[in-house]
């Protein structure tokens, strides 16, 4: 039986040394308990001050689990309430707490080891000094505990007269007066977290070390441990509780549309092929006909969140092979502005509730990667393509009144629209109809147009919709315009035929609106695991 040991320490009445004493803090079995107990009490019991060295070993073995197949969450529940990092304040002054979190770091000093106690995206400062509650051994026993494990500690919230900068919680200090260990990690990490989390110009400046995007996207699980990870994974899933709140609060429906289909949702070569028994299938690239098709049956206003695959082979800094698509579709009774308006409306909830209810998580991931705060303007500035094109032509861009935007002239634009109208968040209506998908229903007042619409943030591409082509009998003409075969089409196409309402939607990546609001620079940053043409793991 592999035995650890938890140790409590109190005066010996007999030497006035140090008394071991066994507590069951990870579900030790009784019988081992009373063995292990006989053999630390026959160790000191009856000792002389002399003796008491011998107690090193005992202390230096400290806490964790027995092998005899007793799981922790078998165990009866501790009497005891664990505090949460981030309720450390000055107000818990004085207060005897317990406190479950990892060790981010250590640094033992003489008679004393400062921890630092990570637990999400808030640390506080510890301290293990040697005195009435604290041995030199156990001070010893502290240091050692391995980066990353996970620990209890009871321990005293004390206020400091100095701000720790280095923390979050900068007003409090533990001391520590026990500690266990409930998990401990391999000595040898991947990568340091410390290191992770470090500015790249401090580390230019101070040749420091910092981890490069593919180091932490290969130890994934120990990149999402940092701070700024965190933040950005905590602000994302308030992206998309905003997204729901927001719409639902409007009066749309929830759905779910599937993600294995017959045909190619866009047109064209960028979906994957999969083999679907006997015949082949494709990977969704849009929910798009779904999304229309739950218009014709009556649902009015539709959204959904899931995934969606491109099978681009772009290596750039804003694509992936699989996001997330926050797509919305909902009938409209005179103009399709109507859908517009009430999407920039959401979008422009989403950012108050960030700006709002994100500030923790947006000055988390400001320490490392600074950026301007993000800005909008209600109502959203709406531009025709015409005027951004006019704009670019103005700072020296050349190019053609029907010719789709480039990833420098969608940034340049960005940049102008910035300086002239003070936001970062705009849509560019009446797109060409010649770069836009088979389904987009043509301006009527101007055929080479189409009633589609871009929303943009900080200069890039975060929603492409229009208004649908509703007519059975166009939407056939338009399909066979962008060579679509049509027998694989035919049940989105008869879906109109028994009477459609006007409608028009949009789809947005979660990650681009992540990426930019936060003013970042890749969008493997805001991809939990991310999927491209180079990377299929973890």
């Amino acid at each position: 039986m592999n035995l650890q040991c938890v140790v409590l320490q109190s005066d010996c009445n007999n030497c006035g040394g140090i008394l071991i004493q066994y507590e069951s803090a990870a579900g030790l079995c009784p019988s081992a308990g009373t063995v292990l107990w006989r053999r630390l009490r026959n160790s000191v019991y009856g000792c002389s001050w002399r003796r008491c060295s011998c107690l090193f070993v005992c202390l230096s073995v400290c806490v964790a689990f027995c092998s005899n197949g007793v799981e922790p969450s078998s165990r009866p529940a501790a009497d005891r309430t664990l505090v949460r990092v981030q309720e450390l304040t000055p107000h818990r002054g004085g207060q005897l707490v317990w406190v479950r979190a990892r060790i981010h770091t250590s640094r033992a000093k003489g008679k004393q080891c400062f921890l630092v106690l990570r637990q999400q995206q808030f640390n506080v400062q510890a301290l293990v000094a040697v005195g009435d509650r604290a041995s030199k051994q156990m001070v010893k026993f502290a240091a050692n505990i391995t980066k990353e494990s996970i620990v209890d500690v009871e321990a005293v919230v004390q206020t400091v007269e100095q701000k720790i900068e280095s923390c979050s919680q900068q007003d409090v200090e533990l001391h520590i007066e026990r500690i266990f260990v409930i998990s401990q990690a391999e000595p040898r990490l991947p990568l340091q977290l410390e290191d992770a989390v470090r500015p790249e110009t401090e580390g230019e400046e101070e040749g420091r070390a910092t981890v490069n995007q593919d180091t932490k996207l290969d130890n994934r699980v120990i990149d999402l441990r940092t701070t700024t990870s965190q933040a950005i994974f905590r602000l994302q899933s308030g992206v998309c509780q905003l997204f729901r709140d927001t719409l639902i609060n409007k009066g749309f429906v929830e759905i779910q549309t599937p993600k294995i289909i017959s045909a190619a949702s866009e047109g064209g070569a960028n979906v994957f092929t999969v083999s679907y028994f006997k015949t082949s299938a494709y990977l969704a690239q849009s929910p798009q006909l779904y999304k229309q098709m739950c218009i014709c049956a009556d649902f009015d206003k539709v959204f959904c969140v899931g995934p969606v695959f491109r099978a681009e082979d772009s290596n750039t800094h804003r694509h992936l092979t699989e996001f997330v698509g926050l797509d919305i579709e909902m009938a409209f009774n005179y103009h399709y502005h109507e859908v517009i308006d009430s999407i920039t409306d959401t979008m422009v909830q989403i950012f108050k509730g960030l700006r709002d209810h994100f500030q923790t998580e947006i000055q988390t991931v400001g320490k490392q990667y600074p950026s301007e705060p993000f800005k909008f303007l209600e109502p959203t500035l709406r531009l025709e393509y015409r005027e951004a094109v006019a704009m670019l032509r103005a700072a020296g861009v050349e190019m053609g009144d029907e010719e789709d935007l480039s990833t420098p002239n969608e940034k340049l634009l960005g940049r102008l629209v910035k300086e002239k109208y003070d936001t970062d968040f705009y849509v560019l209506d009446k797109y060409p109809l010649a770069v836009r998908p088979f389904y987009t229903m043509p301006d009527p007042n101007n055929p080479k147009y189409s009633n589609s619409y871009d929303m943009f943030m900080r200069g890039e591409e975060i929603l492409s919709g229009a208004q649908r082509v509703h007519d059975a009998q166009l939407l056939t003409e338009r399909a066979l315009h962008h060579g679509i075969d049509l027998e694989k089409i035919k049940a989105y196409i008869d879906s109109f035929r028994y009477g459609a309402p006007p409608h028009a939607g949009g789809g947005i990546g979660l990650e681009r609106v992540t990426m930019l609001y936060l003013g970042l620079h890749n969008v493997r940053q805001t991809s939990m695991f991310p999927r491209d043409p180079k990377r299929l793991t973890p």
